[in-house]
């Protein structure tokens, strides 16, 4: 194996999420200076649901129209998208415009669509792309996704994105009836650090990661040590095509089509047709479900399951968080297992922890433990098994599908984005509509 392709096969998974993920990480030091204030993780979470319209166009093209669209043309274009829209981001992002009497940050959001266009497209474009490298360059790809949460978060890190300082502020106390002194009590205050650089060098930053995606993307499909590192066959959801003269990428059949049998044995016409359909059907199930898990629900609690243990309890369950799932990506790349009830067990395993993480939500500020120092280890400890295992299922999930050709992985990326969809759908009016969660104070966590 080349290592130069397992390099450029990281740094093109990099890319992939990288946007948004920064965008995230750096919401604390951007919510102050807009005027949307904290609305804005509610207004972001419908805004890439909107982005959903360019994984839904692909699919849709492969589907209907197969070997039609120009998956490397698409990609290009979407890489050069996301590393535009990063760069402007860095000019714009605080510029508002007054929408019916009330300021609005206008083009923040307007770059933001284009940002998670960019990511949901990438879904079902990078994937499906990773076919045309050996089987061993796919588990690369997916540890360079991972670093796609880790980097930004690493970087927000070094910046001091929501370093909190507990102050000492007095605070009086009202006339008590049998007393005409009033009592003077101290008080922590939470106290935001100012950042070491700005959120103008931060988007500057992403722009750049991009555009070394861009080069690696260039490199992949050009350089000549790569080209060695292709596979002898091009698959097309589970036909072979093996003409030296024609090495153009297409689809023979439709992504899906009716029921065969053979053998007196009924199996799908999924791909190679390897699965029967109770197993494709359960295998995008648990992708549904580990997605939607790992992507948005638990994800929208994790102030709320970490801030009663102490910012620092809340900063280590996010950095470790970010780097449990790369180390996943790495471990499968030793341990590939494709076992169907393996990937059970670890979805039950991590759906466990989930629930947990979930529990401590619901009871916040107030919950189990939250005096106590083991209350914050099994929180941060939780938080890194939860994302490990989920993300050990996503990668060995992708490297089946991978195994049942181009259009498996194009359908993997879309139930990906679907699963992505329902979770957001199940938690924004649970988080931001209704209120249904309470954070907890950094500094004062005021419980019997």
């Amino acid at each position: 194996m080349s290592l130069l392709t397992h390099l450029l096969a990281c740094l093109f998974g990099m890319g992939s999420w990288v946007s948004i993920n920064g965008l995230w990480v750096e919401l604390p030091l951007i919510v102050p200076q807009i005027p949307e204030g904290w609305y804005l993780p509610s207004y972001l979470s419908v805004i890439i649901q909107m982005a959903n319209v360019g994984p839904l166009f692909v699919t849709l093209m492969h589907r209907f129209r197969p070997g039609v669209l120009n998956e490397t043309a698409v990609i290009y274009m979407i890489i050069s998208l996301g590393t535009v829209a990063s760069f402007l981001m860095g000019f714009f992002w605080k510029e508002t415009i007054v929408v019916a009497g009330v300021s609005r940050s206008v083009a923040l959001l307007v770059l933001t669509f284009f940002l998670s266009v960019v990511d949901c497209t990438s879904s079902v474009t990078f994937l499906p792309f990773m076919m045309r490298l050996k089987p061993q360059y796919l588990t690369t790809y997916y540890i360079g996704e991972g670093v796609s949460g880790l980097l930004p978060a690493l970087v927000a890190l070094i910046q001091g994105v929501g370093v909190v300082h507990c102050i000492n502020s007095t605070q009086s106390l009202k006339h008590t009836l049998n007393s005409t002194n009033s009592s003077v009590t101290f008080d922590l205050l939470a106290q935001y650090q100012p950042a070491n650089f700005s959120a103008e060098v931060f988007f500057f930053f992403l722009s750049a990661m991009m555009l070394v995606c861009l080069g690696a993307f260039l490199l992949l499909n050009y350089h000549p040590s790569v080209a060695r590192e292709r596979t002898n066959d091009l698959y097309t959801n589970g036909l072979k095509e093996k003409s030296q003269a024609n090495r153009k990428w297409v689809e023979q059949k439709p992504m899906i089509d009716p029921i065969r049998c053979t053998n007196q044995k009924c199996r799908s016409s999924f791909g190679t047709g390897s699965y029967s359909w109770m197993q494709v059907f359960y295998i995008f199930v648990i992708l549904a479900w580990v997605n939607a898990l790992s992507n948005v629900v638990i994800p929208s609690v994790q102030s709320y399951s970490c801030m009663p243990y102490g910012n620092k309890a809340y900063h280590l369950s996010a950095t470790m968080a970010a780097v449990s799932n790369p180390l996943a990506c790495f471990i499968a790349m030793f341990f590939p297992i494709r076992s169907l009830l393996l990937m059970g067990a670890l979805t039950v395993i991590g759906s466990g922890l989930g629930a947990y993480i979930m529990g401590i939500a619901v009871l916040s500020p107030c919950p189990v433990l939250v005096h106590e120092t083991s209350g914050g280890v099994i929180i941060v400890l939780a938080w890194i098994l939860f994302i490990l295992t989920l993300s050990y299922v996503k990668v060995i999930i992708g490297v089946i599908l991978r195994d049942e050709g181009h259009s498996a992985l194009v359908w993997c990326g879309a139930v990906v984005q679907l699963g992505s969809l329902l979770g957001a759908v199940t938690m924004f009016p649970l988080v931001s509509v209704y209120n249904y969660f309470s954070s907890g104070d950094p500094c004062n966590t005021k419980c019997p």
